[in-house]
């Protein structure tokens, strides 16, 4: 039986861990967080990866989680009323499609308690170091003690360790989008009830919406700048620019910046994409955001991984664990997807991608191709 060291505990990883695991290989996840991470933005689950979903026997139960939105509104800079709709979000798209938008943090959980009885999960851990030769792939651990296993997969995000250690600096592969984006949670101080809302002023804007059952404010704020220094995306200085930037907006700032500030699952990080050519190389290869991130602003992320994850296990399955020939394979079947959906990222800047390029790029692959 194959091992394979999947590096990201968040959906990628686990989902692949899964599909591996049918198919009769042993998985070991490990996960830099003592736990599955909580938090994160509503993400969607689409097209193909709709397929994903049901053929794990989660379907149903990402359905009866889905968030529950009634429409938007869209507010000038001053909080007024610009234009409304009862037919989409920018969240989510059409509300009368077969798509589903759940919390990330929904989902994450969903996944670790399908597959835990049957996945080996190293949590409070993380990969240092990479040792390949001809018989596995030894891997230091930042506590754990080194273990070889036959293959190595990084699913470890846009700032991928395993990406780090087998292929080289980060900025070799990262393609800034011109934004950072924050999500944060805070109290339903606006009252909303099943209704999101949108503002932009100048070259900042969020949108809020409320989730369990009105109780929360899940909040994405963004802003616009070039990569930022080292100095300024260490410990609390990004926080405090969001803070800040969010004090300074004409509508409710005080209140967001507030809630910015006090936050526990705050988030920040740059709207970048992870280009690069080939995802694979020896025993190693990259899974979603790693390997392939087309950004939050493509709406596709979570959709790559869950897909990303069905093929790449798909492809070692039927190339019996021979891992060039089940790379190249990967590969192939996966780069026009990707290529799709990360163009959705940049089709429309300051604005969702259109409709007919979503239904599209969503359903551009076959799992069974």
């Amino acid at each position: 039986m194959l091992t394979v060291l999947v590096s990201g505990g968040g959906i990628a990883g686990p989902v692949l861990a899964y599909w591996l695991r049918r198919h009769g290989f042993a998985p070991t996840v490990v996960e830099r967080a003592p736990g599955p991470r909580p938090g994160g933005q509503a993400v969607d689950i689409r097209g193909v990866a709709l397929e994903v979903v049901e053929r794990m026997g989660l379907l149903e139960q990402a359905r009866l989680v889905r968030t529950r939105m009634r429409g938007m509104s869209i507010l000038g800079p001053d909080g007024q009323e610009v234009d409304r709709s009862t037919e989409a979000t920018f969240s989510s798209g059409r509300l009368d499609s077969e798509d589903i938008e759940v919390l990330r943090e929904d989902l994450v959980r969903m996944v670790h308690e399908h597959t835990r009885s049957g996945v080996e999960y190293l949590f409070g851990d993380s990969v240092t170091a990479l040792d390949e030769d001809e018989s596995g792939v030894r891997v230091g651990f930042a506590h754990g003690p080194s273990r070889t296993f036959d293959l190595v997969v990084g699913a470890d995000g846009l700032h991928s360790t395993v990406r780090r250690l087998a292929f080289g600096p980060e900025e070799r592969f990262t393609h800034h989008l011109g934004s950072y984006l924050s999500v944060f949670s805070a109290e339903n101080f606006l009252g909303l009830d099943e209704w999101q809302m949108w503002l932009r002023d100048g070259d900042a804007g969020f949108g809020i919406m409320p989730v369990r059952d009105n109780t929360e404010l899940r909040i994405a704020f963004g802003f616009e700048s070039g990569p930022l220094a080292p100095e300024l995306r260490e410990g609390t200085a990004l926080r405090q620019r969001v803070v800040d930037r969010l004090a300074s907006m004409r509508w409710e700032g005080a209140r967001l910046a507030e809630a910015a500030r006090t936050a526990p699952d705050f988030y920040c990080d740059a709207m970048a994409q992870i280009r690069m050519d080939p995802w694979s190389r020896g025993r190693v290869t990259l899974l979603g955001d790693a390997g392939y991130c087309p950004s939050p602003l493509s709406g596709q992320g979570t959709s790559l991984a869950l897909v990303g994850a069905h093929v790449l296990a798909d492809c070692l399955a039927r190339d019996k664990g021979d891992h060039r020939a089940a790379y190249a394979r990967y590969e192939r079947r996966m780069r026009p997807f990707v290529t799709l959906n990360q163009a959705l990222a940049t089709e429309n800047p300051g604005g969702p991608a259109c409709e007919d390029s979503v239904a599209h790029a969503k359903n551009a692959l076959s799992l069974d191709g």
